[in-house]
């Protein structure tokens, strides 16, 4: 009969940091190498945990090391854990130490250059110790697997594994110019686009159709067609002031515009849905007081952001005959 006063065994936290470390590594000398010990000292730690699992984790030849099948099972928890521990040793780190280091941020070319760039030079200087690593476009990126502490996305994101801090709703707003309107004339329903030149942008959701809501309910879906379309919004800019053309673009790229009258909306009683500005992190829990203090920061400033928090829009009804 085992006794209840048996002494618990803690887990072997330095064998579990030192076999994730082989894994990654690929051999014992690198690992050791890595890790400032000996090649015998991490041997040891591995023949340790194998034997208090009492299975093999590794196949060692001469010239080869590979994972055995409770290995594999083993690695991604392994790596999980000691994530898990440095993000620990961070936070404590971070109660008494102001955040320091680099930050892999991933952001949508267009926004990043317009709004997140300007945001810079306020961030260093109030995190001085902080570097950003800072990467544009469009497209989406594998947090993950390309090593992003985070990224800025701009979508209705599907469930997954991510972590999602959701900052504001991005309207899409149907645009053109005053000499575009005085020449074509302003469409009065969706349907009516089929006539018009439309410049279209690749990453919309569905970037091949225009969905439009009135505020009775009706539903219309348009195929929109056109000279240019585009993997980047502000390619668009240019052939909407020349008059060339109608896009749908998001109301951080154009609230200026419809302010100063440079662009005026178009079907102004529908609508497009909305998108959502979203801070996205790799799946965990604790993150390292960098990463904590730049989502604060960017969750902060962006929702605060002119265009994030009209209480209305000064553009919309504004062109007369507009339904």
């Amino acid at each position: 009969m085992v006794s209840n006063n048996a002494p618990h065994r803690l887990p072997d936290l330095e064998g579990w940091a030192i076999f994730a470390k082989v894994v990654e590594a690929g051999s014992f000398a690198r690992a050791a190498a890595e890790l400032g010990l000996s090649k015998a000292t991490v041997s040891k730690a591995i023949s340790r945990l194998e034997e208090r699992l009492g299975t093999r984790l590794l196949h060692r030849t001469a010239r080869r090391l590979s994972l055995t099948g409770a290995g594999r099972a083993a690695a991604e928890s392994a790596a999980r854990l000691v994530a898990e521990a440095e993000a620990a040793e961070a936070e404590a780190v971070s109660q008494s130490v102001e955040p320091h280091g680099v930050v892999r941020l991933a952001v949508p070319m267009s926004f990043g250059l317009r709004h997140l760039a300007p945001l810079l030079p306020e961030l260093i200087a109030r995190f001085p110790k902080l570097s950003v690593d800072l990467h544009l476009s469009d497209a989406v990126v594998d947090l993950v697997g390309e090593g992003f502490d985070l990224a800025l996305r701009i979508a209705t994101l599907p469930a997954s594994s991510l972590k999602v801090r959701r900052i504001c709703t991005v309207r899409r707003i149907l645009v053109g110019s005053p000499a575009y309107f005085a020449r074509h004339g302003r469409p009065e329903h969706p349907r009516d686009l089929e006539g018009h030149p439309c410049l279209g942008y690749a990453y919309l959701p569905v970037p091949d159709r225009w969905r439009f809501v009135d505020g009775g309910g009706e539903v219309v879906t348009v195929t929109p067609s056109g000279p240019l379309r585009a993997n980047n919004a502000d390619a668009l800019t240019p052939m909407l002031l020349a008059g060339q053309g109608l896009a749908v673009q998001p109301e951080f790229m154009v609230w200026q515009d419809l302010a100063s009258g440079v662009l005026e909306p178009a079907l102004t009683g529908w609508s497009m849905p909305d998108l959502s500005l979203n801070i996205v992190l790799p799946p965990g829990g604790l993150r390292p007081a960098r990463v904590t203090a730049v989502v604060e920061f960017l969750a902060t400033r962006l929702a605060a952001a002119p265009w994030a928090t009209p209480s209305a829009a000064p553009w919309a009804g504004a062109a007369e005959g507009v339904s």
